[in-house]
């Protein structure tokens, strides 16, 4: 695994976990890297400091972190981030339920129901950035979920 710290063309600065250099390349190819803010795919890689390890004659000085400080921008500790991950999964695990995953016809079906030439129903699915702006534009109510939702079949 590696993480890179990534720019959109807003200056929203973000970091994002890939496989591989290759799978960072392959994923924006795709459009599949995006800004978590804003939604822009105008994403480059951000300057960042290299992780050296220290010298192997030297041993590195354990500090245990500080509890009453909050982390670096205010952000909450790691047990509530947990806590709240975990809540926020089980809200959208209740908002799908009954949902039909249609997977990469999401747009094609969101504008069959809204033209009414499709029965209404509650859909989820996969969109580019491209698509969902568009299904926007055209009046279709959409809307992002929080997480990512795994294909039926491949969830441990």
């Amino acid at each position: 695994m590696i993480v890179f710290d990534l720019q959109c063309a807003q200056d929203h600065v973000f970091e994002i976990w890939f496989g591989s250099s290759d799978d960072y390349e392959r994923q924006k190819a795709r459009g599949l890297v995006t800004c978590p803010y804003c939604g822009s795919d105008k994403v480059e890689k951000a300057v960042m400091a290299p992780r050296v390890g220290a010298k192997g004659n030297q041993r590195a000085e354990v500090v245990p972190a500080d509890a009453s400080v909050p982390m670096a921008g205010g952000a909450i500790d790691p047990a509530q981030h947990k806590a709240m991950m975990a809540a926020l999964a089980k809200v959208q695990a209740k908002m799908l339920e009954g949902s039909d995953n249609v997977g990469d016809r999401f747009a094609d079906e969101a504008r069959a129901m809204h033209l009414g030439e499709a029965d209404a129903r509650p859909i989820h699915g996969r969109a580019s950035l491209e698509d969902a702006r568009a299904l926007v534009e055209e009046g279709v109510p959409v809307a992002p979920l929080p997480l990512p939702v795994s294909d039926p079949g491949k969830v441990n």
